[in-house]
């Protein structure tokens, strides 16, 4: 049984969602999200809810139901508020600065690493004197600031002892002890 499959999607106000068999467009005041959907699944816009059903209880069918109306529920939160994502960057010496969509980090390589931001995200950065340098991107599509995301952290992962690298705004590091830690 699909929980998830299940839930009805509240359209909020501003958001049109046009069904065109197995095509799924959600436009809204940020902007249109479009994909293409598993030709099984059965999507239904009734006034102001969206109800994803599937045909029969088979397991796959099962799976892409909870899936599909989690990737709707997505596309709907994304063109009516958006999403965004914060990263710090903790480490001595370490920098980020952006020109327009190209982001500019110091990590403590010998040059200096520089990424292209798909023009679908908007990305700022901030420097502040007593914090570490953060990066934050925003954008209506979760699964591409994903993405995006999990390839600046990939740059500097966060090592378990000092705990430098990249990491978001919030997250816990499990920290080990070093060498000299251990012993008593």
């Amino acid at each position: 049984m699909s929980r998830i499959g299940n839930k009805i999607i509240t359209l909020p106000a501003g958001v049109a969602v046009t069904i065109d068999k197995n095509h799924v467009s959600v436009k809204g005041p940020k902007g249109t999200l479009e994909r293409t959907i598993d030709p099984d699944i059965i999507v239904e816009v009734e006034g102001v809810e969206l109800a994803v059903k599937r045909p029969t209880e088979q397991k796959r069918h099962k799976a892409l139901h909870g899936l599909y109306r989690s990737l709707i529920n997505n596309m709907v939160i994304g063109v009516s508020e958006g999403y965004k994502s914060q990263m710090e960057i903790v480490g001595v010496g370490y920098k980020a600065s952006n020109q327009g969509n190209i982001l500019e980090l110091s990590l403590g390589y010998s040059h200096a690493v520089f990424v292209q931001i798909p023009s679908e995200l908007k990305v700022t950065t901030a420097m502040e004197k007593g914090q570490n340098p953060k990066v934050t991107l925003e954008g209506i599509d979760k699964e591409l600031i994903g993405q995006v995301s999990a390839k600046i952290r990939s740059l500097r992962k966060i090592e378990p002892y000092k705990g430098k690298g990249i990491r978001f705004v919030g997250e816990q590091i499990r920290r080990k002890a070093g060498k000299t830690g251990g012993k008593k």
